[in-house]
């Protein structure tokens, strides 16, 4: 096959001096803000200084931030992010010839770094604004390993000591992917462990869990709230880290507008709405101010359904219950979703700032089980030549769908999706699926029913 097609590259590269001088803020362009973290011993809106104790100084400033469009990166972060980026927009050619559909497919391909994932775009920022600030080092939860790898990553760059909480399943499923984090100098705790007070009261209440998002924050907030010199970092939700990530979509756009491509469609996986919010954020800024439009679309897994099957409230961003209270789509804080292998879109919840977007109307959202997630995968390896994380295929699962959708109509429609990561350390999850052992679960509403029986009491919540 050709490497072009219509003088469109196969690969299309920014150069350096192409690449983002400053992260786009979204919220500046909501009308409807992100309703405020709440103090969850008070119900009082958190300032600054209620927030200093867990987070960096900057960082607080740039999580409060809803006004500032733009705001820019400081040049060591940028020196750093040209050891990887900008990162290449594929054109899809040989996946389209597969489905012999007439939709042009795209996606931003972000695991071209020794961290296999987007995740190290924040993972430098976070560390550098604490080596910034004096800090001895940070404290984190992690889920498939993405971010707890990009995050020892940069900390060994800055020479920051890092303690990573690992979601039990997937400490068990990807030792791999620990031993990386091991070799960049982290230690490595399997969560909820035995060493905190909140890991005990978990394993008290749930003998035998696998483990989620939520308890891992838990225990990584408890340890950076107690030990001096140390902060929490966090790779996903919080609005600063959709801010950062804001780099993907950036680019993505200057890439497309380079050779005149508008898309139709954009397409990015979603478990707290780090890569989706950063991929989708000058697109829905054009259409927050009118002045496009583009179909966006959050794919999330059946077994944990925040945008779906989730209500819009007011909930703990932790299972321990020690995290400030934040309005998003949750399934509440105490839900332990089922060890599915996208160890990534296992949280309870979703970013403030996608949940008023999707609230409001401004995307939508679907989700999908795994097997047919695998499938979506498996194709795409075999004729693209990469092996996508799972968390990464459930955008390809979707944009699969939406070109043979194309097919049907017979409309040719272009088609944008974030290729998050690799899935080189996710070989039991595709151990399982070529065994035929992969399962599909999906919680029921009675099971539902009483994770939102426990959402915390709030004025004005129903």
């Amino acid at each position: 096959m050709a490497a072009e097609k219509n003088n469109i590259p196969y690969k299309i590269y920014l150069s350096e001096d192409e690449m983002p001088k400053a992260w786009y803020n979204v919220r500046a362009d909501m009308k409807n803000k992100p309703a405020p973290l709440l103090n969850p011993g008070t119900g009082e809106a958190m300032g600054f200084e209620d927030l200093r104790p867990v987070f960096c100084d900057e960082l607080v400033r740039q999580e409060l931030d809803n006004d500032t469009p733009f705001i820019p990166i400081p040049q060591e972060i940028r020196d750093f992010y040209k050891m990887y980026r900008p990162s290449p927009l594929v054109r899809a050619y040989c996946l389209e010839e597969k489905l012999q559909t007439p939709a042009k497919i795209y996606y931003k391909f972000e695991g071209n770094n020794t961290s296999g994932s987007h995740k190290l775009n924040s993972a430098i920022a976070q560390a550098y604004y604490a080596k910034q600030q004096g800090l001895k080092g940070v404290t984190t939860e992690t889920g498939a390993g993405q971010w707890g790898t990009a995050l020892s990553m940069a900390c060994a760059y800055l020479g920051l000591d890092c303690k990573v909480y690992m979601v039990k399943v997937s400490y068990e499923q990807k030792p791999f992917r620990r031993e990386v984090m091991r070799t960049y100098g982290a230690s490595v705790t399997p969560s909820p462990s035995m060493d905190t007070a909140i890991g005990r009261k978990i394993l008290e209440e749930h003998p035998g869990t696998t483990g989620s998002l939520g308890c891992a924050i838990s225990e990584a907030v408890e340890v950076a709230t107690s030990t001096p010199g140390y902060r929490y970092v966090l790779g996903s939700v919080l609005n600063q880290v959709l801010l950062h990530q804001s780099v993907i979509g950036l680019e993505t756009k200057a890439a497309l507008d380079k050779y005149g491509i508008e898309p139709d469609i954009i397409i990015g996986c979603a478990g707290g709405g780090s890569n989706l919010g950063g991929l989708i954020s000058p697109f829905m800024g054009e259409k927050l101010r009118g002045e496009k439009d583009y179909r966006i679309i959050a794919v999330e897994p059946a077994s944990c359904p925040s945008f779906t099957r989730g209500k819009f409230a007011y909930d703990f961003c932790d299972t321990g219950k020690v995290c400030p209270l934040a309005k998003m789509y949750t399934l509440g804080s105490g839900f332990i979703p089922s060890p599915n292998h996208a160890g990534g879109l296992r949280y309870h919840g979703m970013s403030s700032i996608l949940s008023q977007l999707y609230h409001d109307g401004y995307m939508e959202a679907t989700s999908v089980e795994q097997t047919r997630v695998f499938e979506a995968a498996e194709m795409f390896a075999r004729v693209e030549g990469i092996l996508p994380a799972p968390e990464s295929s459930h955008a390809i699962r979707v944009a699969i769908d939406e070109a043979l959708k194309c097919k049907e109509a017979g409309e040719e429609k272009t088609i944008v999706f974030g290729l998050t990561g690799t899935g080189y350390f996710d070989m039991v999850a595709y151990e399982k699926f070529h065994n035929g052992e992969m399962s599909d679960y999906i919680p029921t509403d009675e099971e539902l029913g009483k994770s939102f029986a426990s959402l915390p009491q709030v004025p004005g919540q129903a």
